[in-house]
């Protein structure tokens, strides 16, 4: 699995540079060097930590984006972020990189950092929470899925999806593409939607899953949605 996990690592990074540094233009771009870094230095520490603490999950979340047992519309819906984030990823390099539309202060890409390596932060602290993080929507039955109630399921009932709405603009913000930001806005109203029709998968299928809900009220943000 270690080779599995560095080849899977490795050749996302490779895609991700050529989309930025192909659609920019050039190597020269700073912003693209340092975005690169901090989002795989994010990546490798919460897989190497998941690979530590959760062999299992780890094993989970590296099996394709189509799976046997996965509704079709999260099929769609899967395929249809791959696409869309290719695009977002080559729209910031041209804003940001080749044709300089936006101009974004420092301090504000500064933030973008910081709110980058936060959202890895809560994003570990979610899987070391939840064994059953799968990246498809289906009942794990073959693991013995469970409801998970405690850490930070007893606040809202997908917090990885809460913080995944930080990082898609700390993305962008990092990027100094207000293009970038927009098309985030874009990508977070996907996440909204796949929320809902997840809680509504669960609320068919995982047994207990419509007393948590009773009792967290909250599938995002507490006391808002």
């Amino acid at each position: 699995m270690k080779f599995r996990l560095a080849f899977a690592l490795a050749a996302e990074a490779l895609v991700f540079a050529a989309l930025l540094f192909g659609a920019a233009g050039t190597l020269a771009w700073p912003a693209g060097w340092a975005y690169l870094a901090l989002f795989f230095g994010g990546a490798v520490v919460v897989t190497w930590r998941m690979a530590r603490y959760d062999p299992a999950l780890l094993a989970e979340r590296l099996k394709p984006p189509v799976q046997r047992g996965q509704p079709l519309w999260d099929r769609v819906f899967m395929v249809a972020v791959g696409v869309a984030w290719c695009a977002w990823l080559a729209l910031m390099g041209l804003d940001a990189g080749r044709y300089r539309w936006s101009v974004m202060p420092a301090w504000l890409q500064g933030a973008g950092a910081v709110l980058l390596v936060l959202s890895y932060a809560a994003i570990d602290r979610v899987c070391r929470e939840n064994t059953f993080l799968a990246p498809v929507v289906r009942i794990q039955s073959e693991r013995g899925h469970r409801v998970v109630s405690s850490g930070p399921y007893a606040l809202v009932r997908h917090p990885l999806y809460a913080a995944v709405l930080v990082f898609l603009p700390a993305n962008a913000l990092l990027l100094g593409s207000w293009w970038g930001v927009a098309g985030s806005l874009l990508l977070a109203a996907g996440i909204v939607f796949r929320t809902a029709m997840e809680d509504r998968e669960l609320l068919r299928g995982l047994d207990g899953y419509a007393a948590y809900a009773a009792r967290v009220r909250y599938r995002l943000v507490p006391r808002v949605w």
